[in-house]
C-alpha cells in the first residue's frame, strides 16, 4: 500500500510540476507571445491556475466514487486522467502554427490535470492511513507526501539536464532553437511510462480494511457531496485554511520565485535579479532535498508529539519566515548563496508543515465522506492558496517591493494558525470512531 501510494503521487505531482517550470520557460514563449514580457508571463501563470480550479472539482468527482465504489478503482481513474492531459500537453501546436487555439488547448490540458490530481491526492492518502498500524498513522501517511519532492526533483532535474545538454539559456529568445522546437516536450511525452508503471502497481491494490468495514456494516451514502456538506461542513472550512499557508508557501518558493530570481519580474525599485536559469534550477534542486528529509522528520514528530502542537509550531515559523523576505530578497544585495538559504529555509518550512497534512485531513472527516471531504479541502485550499500565488506575487513584487510578498504569506499564515486552533487532536483517534 505504501508503495502504491509513494508510486502514484510521485507520477501525478512530477505531471503536475513540469507545466508549472514550463509556465516560466517555455509557455510565455511558446504560447503567449504577444505584448511584453511581464504580460506573457501572468497568462502563462493564469493557464498555470486553472488546475488548481479544477482541483476541487476533481476531488467531488473522483471522491464520490472513491467513497461509493472504494479507493482502488478511483486512484486508477485519477492516473489516467494525468497522464493523459500531461502526454497531450507534450504534442499541443504552438501559437506560431494554430494561433488562440494554442493557448486554449494549453488550458484545457491544464485544467484535465487540475481534475486528475485533484481525485489523486485524497485517494493516496486514504490508502496510507487505512491501513496504518495503530499509533503509526502520522508515519505511515506521510508516504504519499513524500511524492511532491520527488516528482519535484524529477521534472526540474529532467529539465535542467535538458538544457545543458541542448546548450540553451532561458534568455534566448531564439524559438528556432532545439529546445524551444522539440526539447520542451519531451519530460510530458516520456511521463507516459511512468503512468503505464504507475497503473501496474494499483491494479495489484486491494481495497482498504477502514473501506472495507465501512461496506460491510452498509454505510456507505449515494451522494457523498450532499452528506459531506450537510454533516462535515465545518471540518470543510476548517481544514481547507489549515492548509492554506502550506500551499501559499510552496508555490512562492517555487513558480513564482524562478521569475522574480532570473530577472523576468522587475522589483518595484528597478532593480531585477539576474541568477541565471540552469544555476537557479540547480539551487531549487538543492533546496527541495531538505524539503524530501523534513516529510519523515514531520511524520514521526506528528505521532509523538501529536498533529496540532506539531503544526502550531510550524506555522508560527512559517510567519517569522515570511516577514524575513524584505533581508533575504533584496534586489540590491542578492548574492547566490543568500537564494540557496533562502530556499532552503523555504523547503524545510515545507517539508514540516505538508508532511502531517495526508494524517490531519482525513483524520477530520468519517469513513463513508473521508475521499470526499479530505480532498474537498485540500483542493479548495489550492485555489486560494497556491492558484493565485505566483500571480499575485508577480504583481505585488513589481508595484509595491518584495517585502510585500511576504506580508502575502504572513497573513496566509496568520489564517492558518487561527484554523489550526480550531481542530482537535486527532492523534490517538480511531478512523473507524471519527
Amino acid at each position: 500500500m505504501i508503495i502504491a501510494s509513494l508510486v502514484g503521487t510521485s507520477i501525478e505531482f512530477f505531471d503536475f510540476y513540469i507545466y508549472g517550470t514550463a509556465a516560466v520557460l517555455v509557455f510565455p514563449t511558446l504560447f503567449f507571445p504577444e505584448g511584453d514580457d511581464t504580460a506573457a508571463l501572468l497568462s502563462s501563470f493564469a493557464t498555470f491556475g486553472l488546475a488548481f480550479v479544477a482541483r476541487p472539482i476533481g476531488s467531488m468527482l473522483f471522491g464520490h466514487f472513491g467513497d461509493r465504489i472504494g479507493r482502488k478503482a478511483t486512484l486508477v481513474g485519477s492516473l489516467l486522467t494525468m497522464g493523459l492531459a500531461t502526454v497531450a500537453i507534450g504534442l499541443l501546436p504552438t501559437f506560431e502554427t494554430v494561433g488562440y487555439l494554442a493557448p486554449a488547448l494549453l488550458a484545457l490540458m491544464r485544467f484535465c490535470q487540475g481534475l486528475g490530481l485533484g481525485g489523486e491526492w485524497s485517494g493516496a492518502a486514504l490508502l496510507a492511513t487505512e491501513t496504518a498500524e495503530p499509533g503509526r498513522r502520522g508515519w505511515a501517511a506521510m508516504w504519499p507526501q513524500l511524492g511532491a519532492p520527488i516528482g519535484f526533483l524529477f521534472a526540474n532535474g529532467i529539465f535542467l539536464i535538458l538544457m545543458l545538454t541542448m546548450g540553451f539559456s532561458a534568455g534566448d529568445a531564439d524559438t528556432d532553437h532545439a529546445f524551444l522546437t522539440w526539447g520542451w516536450r519531451i519530460p510530458f511525452i516520456a511521463s507516459a511510462v511512468m503512468v503505464v508503471l504507475g497503473l501496474y502497481v494499483r491494479l495489484k491494490l486491494t481495497e482498504t480494511p477502514v473501506f472495507a468495514q465501512a461496506v460491510s456494516e452498509g454505510r456507505r451514502v449515494k451522494a457523498p457531496l450532499a452528506e459531506v456538506v450537510r454533516t462535515s461542513w465545518r471540518q470543510l472550512i476548517i481544514g481547507t485554511f489549515v492548509m492554506l499557508a502550506t500551499y501559499t508557501l510552496f508555490y512562492l518558493v517555487t513558480t513564482w520565485i524562478i521569475s522574480y530570481g532570473t530577472g523576468k519580474v522587475v522589483d518595484s525599485s528597478g532593480i531585477a535579479l539576474s541568477i541565471s536559469y540552469t544555476d537557479f534550477l540547480e539551487l531549487q534542486l538543492v533546496s527541495v532535498l531538505f524539503f524530501a528529509v523534513f516529510i519523515p522528520v514531520s511524520g514521526r514528530l506528528a505521532d509523538r508529539v501529536g498533529r496540532r502542537p506539531l503544526l502550531l509550531v510550524v506555522t508560527a515559523l512559517i510567519v517569522a519566515y515570511g516577514a524575513s523576505f524584505a533581508w533575504f530578497l533584496r534586489p540590491e544585495s542578492m548574492t547566490t548563496p543568500v537564494m540557496l538559504a533562502f530556499l532552503v529555509v523555504g523547503m524545510t518550512l515545507m517539508g514540516l508543515t505538508f508532511g502531517p497534512m495526508s494524517a490531519v485531513l482525513p483524520e477530520l472527516f468519517p469513513t463513508n465522506v473521508r475521499y470526499t471531504g479530505s480532498g474537498i479541502a485540500y483542493n479548495f485550499a489550492s485555489i486560494i492558496g497556491a492558484a493565485v500565488a505566483p500571480f499575485i506575487a508577480t504583481w505585488v513584487v513589481h508595484e509595491y517591493g518584495v517585502a510585500w510578498v511576504g506580508v502575502y504569506l504572513v497573513v496566509a499564515a496568520l489564517l492558518t494558525f487561527v484554523a489550526i486552533l480550531g481542530v482537535r487532536e486527532t492523534r490517538d483517534v480511531e478512523l473507524t470512531d471519527v
